[in-house]
């Protein structure tokens, strides 16, 4: 009975230990860190992040903006009718990685769905492989739900959207044949 009880309270130990870095998260992020300004050569894209759904994809990137990791990244990937990809400092498709050093979990919420456009969401090779790549959506794209993270939204500058999501793109790659670069990012 003893050895059940011990046990009991090992596997509790060890579910608690693994869902902390979520809650320590949670508790970092506050509500002054929800808005990111993306400046590009296009206009000024304004995301607002949802820290309560995405606690680690919020704060990776929102750390990521304040040591300007994302100044000088392009948008690497456009693809009409669908999204448009940055966040890799190699401009590739390739590179990247978290504040961590390593990938991260998905995070999901089940009220937080691919339904509309100006989604934010990060860019994975697969389950949990979440870096420093993001990607905003142009369209509805719900083949995409429990795949990705969805961590915030276009509040503002969604002509800036259009704008580099329309632009030429090359094939194969989608790379757009006129860089869209995120000058600057910054927290609001």
């Amino acid at each position: 009975m003893l050895s059940k009880i011990i046990t009991g309270l090992l596997i509790l130990g060890f579910v608690s230990t693994s869902q902390s870095g979520a809650s320590e998260a949670k508790k970092n992020i506050k509500q002054k860190n929800s808005i990111v300004v993306l400046q590009t050569n296009q206009g000024n894209i304004e995301l607002k992040l949802f820290p309560k759904v995405a606690p680690l994809a919020v704060e990776n990137f929102v750390t990521l903006t304040k040591k300007g990791y994302y100044n000088g990244v392009i948008f690497h990937r456009v693809i009409k009718g669908f999204m448009i990809q940055g966040g890799d400092p190699t401009g590739t498709g390739m590179g990247g990685e978290s504040i961590w050093h390593k990938d991260f979990d998905n995070e999901y919420a089940p009220n937080i769905v691919f339904d509309k456009p100006y989604l934010l969401a990060m860019a994975n090779r697969g389950p949990n492989t979440n870096g420093s790549q993001f990607f905003i959506t142009t369209a509805k794209t719900p083949h995409l739900n429990g795949g990705y993270t969805i961590f915030g939204e276009v509040v503002k500058g969604k002509d800036v959207v259009r704008k580099i999501e329309n632009i030429s793109t090359s094939r194969p790659g989608d790379m757009p044949l006129f860089k869209q670069v995120i000058k600057k990012a910054y927290v609001k």
